[in-house]
């Protein structure tokens, strides 16, 4: 996790587009700051309301167009506001604290779960809270989680975000879920979605070994209406 990119961040965070967490399935308003409620529509028919984002956008011709598929990362993201970075050996109290939903890769297919084309999310979260939380998360974001793996013994991967008075922030992650048990080849399923994907997003946040399977999958089905990203 390079930098902060989470599916829902702390209210004074507004230069990220993020999910909130009000019962895990609420959008946090980017441009005013206030939280609206999304419906997950299987059908992801558009909204009639103009899309700055027309390339991606879905009409009634278009409902037949070829998934985005994202393959990546989830993550609980554990925020704590900060005057300053504690020195070695020195405890110090955070200002505030909470946990919400993140991970790059989920964070792209709720991107595009807002801008109602039909996205799938490939990944691997625990068995517990927080891959709960990151579950509701997607779900409220109108994300197909037809391909999504919950382990039983290895915890939803985490980040503690540490955001100091003055805007910087440092970030610790553990990869759990993200980076444990997967597969050595990836069941045919997984790939079958992918070769049927008008879009495939890939992060550095899951092992590079599922990444290269990805890759070859995708590379060696590429038509002139898919897109390579």
């Amino acid at each position: 996790m390079g930098g902060i990119s989470t599916l829902s961040a702390p209210k004074h965070l507004h230069n990220h587009p993020t999910l909130a967490s009000q019962n895990n399935s609420r959008i946090l308003n980017q441009t005013n700051d206030k939280i609206s409620s999304v419906k997950f529509n299987p059908a992801f028919r558009s909204s009639r309301k103009e899309n700055p984002f027309s390339c991606f956008a879905l009409d009634a011709s278009r409902e037949s167009m070829p998934p985005l598929v994202v393959v990546g990362s989830a993550n609980a993201d554990i925020y704590v506001e900060i005057d300053r970075l504690p020195k070695e050996g020195e405890t110090i109290s955070a200002k505030t604290g909470q946990t919400l939903a993140g991970g790059k890769g989920a964070n792209q297919a709720v991107c595009g779960g807002k801008l109602a084309y039909p996205t799938y999310f490939l990944g691997q979260v625990g068995d517990d809270a927080h891959g709960k939380l990151i579950t509701e998360a997607l779900e409220g974001g109108g994300v197909f989680l037809d391909y999504l793996s919950r382990l039983d013994d290895v915890p939803t991967g985490h980040a503690v975000v540490m955001l100091q008075a003055g805007g910087q922030n440092s970030i610790i992650i553990v990869g759990g879920a993200n980076m444990a048990c997967w597969p050595e080849t990836l069941p045919e399923e997984d790939l079958e979605v992918v070769k049927n994907a008008g879009i495939v997003l890939l992060q550095r946040e899951i092992p590079d070994s599922v990444n290269i399977q990805v890759a070859k999958n995708w590379f060696g089905t590429v038509r002139e209406d898919k897109n390579v990203i």
